[in-house]
């Protein structure tokens, strides 16, 4: 295995510099929606929601009562 010598590598030979790099560039720490939650109880962060409100709707409407 041939691991560039400089550098911020791991002893395993992970490149310390690119994780912190993709990190950055991944959206929300699980840390910071929790913030975000407790900060706005929820309001305001339909922005960071794939779900689909109208089938949500739609399958509460069609489903029977028990």
């Amino acid at each position: 295995m041939n691991i560039n010598k400089e550098g911020n590598f791991t002893s395993s030979g992970t490149d310390i510099d690119e994780v912190k790099r993709k990190n950055a560039e991944s959206g929300l720490s699980y840390n910071e929606v929790k913030a975000i939650l407790a900060k706005t109880g929820g309001q305001g962060t339909a922005m960071y929601s794939d779900t689909n409100i109208q089938e949500v709707k739609n399958n509460n409407q069609n489903q029977s009562p028990n």
